[in-house]
């Protein structure tokens, strides 16, 4: 049988993915899909982290009237909401899940501590990370290049709405075409909105690689970790 080719992997969700077009709050059929097939990655013995954003919440930037440093809290707490549902979901689908906060709240999640975090990879728990780095003016996406090389995450999977990485906006312009390979400097050097220029960053300097796919065709989430060619990968 075909065996992974990643055997680590971090994965990175949106909140708005878990709102399924709603645009706010969490779609219980939605979460409970995406549950599925994180739990059916995890049986072929993946271990997976996940980094979930607060944007079906609240985001630190959207908000004049509220101090930056004050918004990106409230955001971050967003993103500890998303945690929790997305920890139910999975532990629903029979697999092991901790959350696993950069703001200690002893009560509902695990503070992050990078060691026992990757005790829980090796013992097959699916590992949620919230509230992003802690600090603000960073964003999740951040957070995910920095906690995937924490846990000596393989790859990146930033999951998104469209195919993968294109030269335009494909919600915009009809003749955007997809880039199945691109360096992270290109993705600089062009503006491409993959993820923001500091976990790009952070991500060629470490030599971590980002697949970027579309998470609503059912599946994909396997067909990458199988390394079948989906979406745009994005390297050195």
């Amino acid at each position: 049988m075909a065996q992974p080719v990643y055997k680590r992997i971090l994965l990175k969700l949106s909140g708005e993915a878990l709102a399924a077009g709603q645009g706010f709050g969490v779609d219980s059929q939605r979460v409970a899909e995406i549950a599925g097939e994180i739990a059916a990655v995890q049986r072929l013995g993946v271990e997976i982290g996940i980094v979930v954003g607060g944007g079906n919440f609240f985001r630190g930037t959207q908000s004049e009237d509220i101090d930056r440093v004050q918004a990106d809290y409230m955001g971050m707490l967003a993103t500890v909401i998303n945690a929790l549902a997305l920890q139910a979901a999975i532990e629903k689908c029979g697999v092991p899940t901790r959350v696993m906060s950069a703001i200690e709240m002893n009560q509902v999640a695990e503070p992050f501590i990078r060691r026992r975090a990757i005790r829980h990879l090796e013992k097959g728990r699916v590992v949620i990370f919230g509230a992003g780095t802690g600090n603000p003016y960073f964003s999740t996406d951040t957070a995910a290049a920095l906690r995937a090389m924490e846990i000596h995450a393989e790859v990146i999977l930033k999951a998104t709405k469209v195919d993968g990485v294109f030269d335009a906006d494909p919600m915009k312009d009809p003749k955007a075409k997809m880039l199945p390979e691109i360096t992270f400097t290109e993705v600089l050097t062009r503006g491409l909105k993959v993820m923001d220029a500091t976990a790009i960053s952070l991500s060629r300097e470490n030599e971590l690689p980002i697949v970027v796919f579309n998470l609503n065709k059912p599946g994909n989430i396997e067909r990458v970790v199988m390394g079948d060619k989906v979406g745009s990968l994005v390297k050195l």
